[in-house]
């Protein structure tokens, strides 16, 4: 089944290097940008831009390529214990242990003691705002009991989210054998911890954090430069440069902008405003359907009703090069046939957007509503009409 239709339509820095990131923002800013630009070109290894809500990519350079993610690691190892808190297996009040292993770990650390108290709450600001690899030790063993089996589950949730281009070695971005991942796995992580974990993403834009008497700032200097940036991480190590993946939301779009391997900690700074620059000043962002729109209705066999209405559970907003919104062409093409049961929120089409005769990108579609299996007649008449087509 297809069906055809036309739509129209701001740190606790040193002064020089805050001075140095302001005045490129400024300079960054006064650029226009035009749809018909080329993607601007960055000092870094790799980078990419996503669109957030739709999961597009607006631009990118060498997407696929395996790096060392350093402590945008961190990421995951947040992904995996936000699930434990959200699934009960942690509260935040609970009291952790901190073992020898977390208390030696090298590199950032919050500074907790095995002989002294810490929350999860606690330890889940030190892993994020402070970038803690010892809270990043401690939360693993509280998790898995251990890290090696905490990085099994990491690995698990890596497979379940489609970062196929991604292998964790441990929970802390620590250089390793046979740990990487891609620019665009990264993203992709970073889209799912805004999506699945919204109680927990304001952590994210915290300036700083005091535990232990030590105050530490976020190493994200974006909060300070741009109001409209509330994440995501920094990572460093001498194999990875300097990386910095940052989402910024600006009226109804959030862009995710990752930028890898840059040769000084200003310039990832520069480099990812200049990225979030590109994709605000040289994109629209074009409602195209309500939040529960039907887009059309399908036919479900064997299920009462016979049939359902589908589209999207929120506004389907999406970003086109600016000036464009005029040549979108639409197709739904539908998942056939559609067997009960069928629950709202599951995919059962897709929509291909194009722009005149190129196709600019496939979204899922949904269904509005349940369809349970309908009673013996109901699946009858159903299998008759299968059998019929």
């Amino acid at each position: 089944m297809t069906v055809t239709m036309m739509r129209t339509h701001p740190l606790t820095s040193p002064l020089m290097f805050q001075a140095l990131c302001l005045l490129s923002a400024l300079v960054i800013f006064a650029l226009p940008a035009r749809a018909q630009d080329a993607p601007p070109s960055l000092a870094a290894n790799a980078w990419l831009l996503l669109d957030h809500a739709t999961g597009q990519i607006l631009a990118s350079e060498k997407a696929d390529e395996r790096i060392e993610p350093a402590s945008l690691t961190k990421l995951m190892t947040a992904y995996v214990v936000f699930t434990a808190i959200r699934e009960g297996k942690l509260r935040g009040d609970q009291q952790v242990p901190v073992s020898p292993a977390a208390w030696k770990t090298p590199g950032s650390r919050m500074f907790i003691e095995p002989k002294k108290p810490v929350t999860v709450d606690e330890l889940v600001r030190g892993m994020i705002v402070q970038s803690g690899n010892d809270a990043c030790i401690a939360l693993a063993e509280a998790v898995a009991g251990s890290e090696a089996a905490f990085v099994e589950r990491m690995n698990r949730e890596a497979q379940r989210l489609g970062l196929s281009n991604t292998r964790f070695a441990n929970a802390t971005g620590l250089p390793a054998a046979r740990h990487y991942s891609t620019a665009r796995d990264l993203a992709y992580l970073a889209r799912a911890i805004i999506r699945d974990f919204p109680e927990f993403y304001p952590i994210y834009s915290t300036r700083e954090y005091t535990y232990n008497g030590i105050k530490q700032p976020n190493r994200n200097r974006l909060l300070w430069l741009d109001p409209t940036v509330d994440g995501v991480k920094t990572g460093y190590t001498q194999a990875a440069g300097y990386c910095l993946i940052s989402s910024a939301r600006r009226g109804a779009r959030r862009l995710i902008a990752v930028v890898l391997g840059a040769a000084a900690e200003n310039l990832r700074v520069q480099e990812s405003l200049k990225l979030l620059h590109y994709g605000y000043t040289a994109f629209d962002a074009v409602k195209l359907y309500d939040k529960d729109q039907a887009l059309a209705q399908l036919t479900v066999y064997k299920g009462s009703p016979g049939s359902i209405a589908v589209g999207f559970t929120d506004d389907f907003v999406v970003s086109l090069p600016r000036g464009s919104a005029e040549k979108v062409r639409v197709e739904l093409k539908s998942r056939h046939p559609l067997i009960a049961p069928v629950t709202r929120g599951q995919q059962v089409a897709t929509l291909k957007v194009y722009l005149g005769n190129q196709l600019w990108g496939e979204y899922p579609v949904l269904a509005l509503a349940d369809a349970p299996v309908a009673g013996v007649f109901g699946r009858a008449w159903g299998a008759l009409r299968l059998w019929l087509q």
